[in-house]
């Protein structure tokens, strides 16, 4: 692990943009679109994938593919970007990482975004995509949610609608960096801002009453972490970071599996930014906790194809 890594990780975030910064407030949607697109089109897609457009339920996905011989287990991916931004491809980096590194194919959801679609058109397009797969006869003991801030509060909630609908449950969760409170009453929502290179509250307000609209956030699907009944649910590995805001949203999520019997891995890497897994290939700490969701998902995948 390397301080100087994490130092200049720290200032490459904070540093000036023409677009400004990736997720900020008083910003219009397409200047936050604009700069998590310049952000995450910094990050390292490795080689060893093979991608093409497909459709997913009635939404858009990406197909991502090893270019050898795949595994048994198909990961049902969900970008981040607070509901509001982002895409498969700008997730492609941490996509392309669990491709590669556990032999599975992975669907990357372009799901429908908000302000134009608020809460709940995320979940159920997560839903409707998770219902394609099953019905195109995928083993839903090889199917596995994985997600990153946003995309990883959508493995929690998509699994809570999966569950609801009677449908059954997937193998396995990953969650990087999840949101999972859209109350903003974790602690480390004060006690990390100014840590927190990426996000301010004033931003993640923001962006977060876009996503909800109207809505209160006081409900199981907007804050999971605090509200949720997690019976039933598969086992999960929530990854996150120590200088994240969002850090207790992992905590509190990880605490409510464990009360409610689920087999749950939080697994916190200290000093490092909001989806630090992203930055592999830069960051060794993100290229370890990537070998680490690799090994959960291929652990919770048995089923032979």
């Amino acid at each position: 692990m390397s301080r100087q890594q994490r130092a200049a990780l720290d200032e490459m975030i904070r540093r000036p943009r023409s677009e400004g910064p990736p997720i900020e407030g008083a910003r219009s949607v397409e200047e936050l679109r604009a700069g998590f697109r310049a952000l995450m089109g910094e990050m390292i897609v490795p080689a060893g994938i093979r991608t093409r457009t497909a459709t997913l339920g009635d939404r858009p996905a990406v197909l991502i593919e090893p270019t050898g011989t795949s595994k048994a287990g198909m990961i049902l991916y969900f970008h981040g970007g607070s509901y509001v931004v982002g895409s498969p491809e700008t997730a492609m980096s941490l996509t392309g990482n669990l491709v590669a590194k556990t032999g599975f194919r992975a669907f990357s959801l372009d799901y429908r975004l908000a302000p134009e679609h608020p809460f709940p058109a995320a979940i159920e397009d997560g839903l409707s995509a998770y219902r394609a797969l099953l019905d195109s006869g995928e083993d839903p003991s090889a199917i596995v949610f994985a997600g990153d801030s946003a995309g990883g509060g959508l493995t929690v909630t998509t699994c809570l609608a999966a569950r609801d609908a009677g449908l059954p449950m997937p193998a396995a969760i990953v969650a990087f960096s999840a949101g999972l409170d859209g109350t903003r009453t974790g602690e480390s929502m004060d006690t990390k801002a100014g840590v927190d290179p990426f996000f301010t509250r004033a931003g993640l307000e923001y962006t977060g009453s876009m996503y909800r609209g109207e809505q209160d956030p006081h409900q199981p699907m907007l804050s999971p972490a605090i509200l949720a009944d997690l019976t039933g649910f598969p086992p999960m590995l929530l990854q996150v970071g120590t200088n994240e805001m969002l850090l207790d949203d992992s905590v509190r999520m990880a605490a409510r599996a464990r009360d409610a019997g689920v087999d749950v891995v939080l697994d916190v890497t200290a000093d490092v930014p909001h989806v630090f897994q992203a930055y592999a290939g830069v960051l060794d700490e993100a290229d370890e906790a990537l070998d680490r969701a690799a090994l959960f998902l291929g652990q919770s995948v048995r089923c032979p194809r």
